[in-house]
């Protein structure tokens, strides 16, 4: 019986891929992608039949990956990232009947992003995409007050595009009313790539022209610091044997 493996890829560059993840990418008949992410993983797939669509194409990818797989074939539909965080593990499983599926998780761009920048997110944090093509503006914004009144780390994904580039202004003043105006801010554009660009700043000194769509923004709480050159959240061991 076929079976169809969700994939998480990672941020981008096959060394920071999982070998679960390329071990299944090999050993599948078919992969199903959007048409960028295949790029990152060319040197798996050659030879192999794909199935690929541009931006907004999620359903149909996962509608494809599915009839592939009741077509008996071992199939692979990906998600840069890990594929049960904004990827493509939500919709296959809301959608898959009687079928075989198995998620294989990958390092998420929070934890990519955070390894570059030191250690943001050692402590308690939360996770907030400013896309609202799927999630109310308004349900944003709210998640986006608690966890700043909750004194959260706060990661930023999606935080800037053309269309919307002011929900990043807005998210950063809510923000702004529970936090310090000094507290850290790293930004990690292209995080995992050859071509990756990282700047600390903090809350009120924020460069918005650097900010797009494929930069992770890591807010820290009100005990983060920076320590040559690194972003440091302390959990709370200087407390105990430090």
């Amino acid at each position: 019986m076929a079976k169809l493996y969700v994939v998480g890829i990672g941020p981008g560059a096959v060394e920071n891929m999982t070998l679960r993840a390329v071990e299944t990418i090999k050993k599948c008949d078919v992969i199903v992608g959007y048409t960028p992410y295949l790029e990152y993983i060319s040197e798996f797939i050659e030879g192999k039949e794909l199935f690929k669509t541009g931006m907004r194409g999620e359903i149909e990818r996962c509608k494809k990956a599915i009839e592939y797989t009741r077509n008996g074939k071992d199939t692979a539909i990906i998600s840069t990232g890990d594929a049960g965080l904004y990827g493509m593990a939500g919709p296959i499983l809301e959608l898959a009947e009687d079928i075989d599926v198995e998620v294989i998780p990958g390092v998420t761009a929070a934890f990519s992003a955070a390894s570059e920048l030191g250690s943001p997110i050692m402590h308690d944090y939360s996770s907030i995409s400013l896309s609202d093509l799927l999630t109310p503006w308004d349900v944003i914004t709210k998640r986006a007050e608690n966890a700043a009144k909750a004194d959260m780390v706060i990661t930023l994904y999606n935080p800037r595009s053309k269309g919307r580039p002011e929900h990043l202004n807005t998210i950063i003043e809510i923000i702004s009313k529970y936090a310090d105006g000094s507290t850290p801010v790293g930004a990690v554009k292209n995080s995992g790539r050859a071509n990756t660009e990282i700047k600390l700043m903090t809350l009120d000194s924020i460069e918005y022209e650097f900010v797009d769509m494929l930069t992770v923004l890591i807010i820290g709480n009100s005990k983060t610091y920076i320590k040559d050159g690194k972003m440091i959240t302390p959990r709370g061991y200087e407390n105990k044997w430090i």
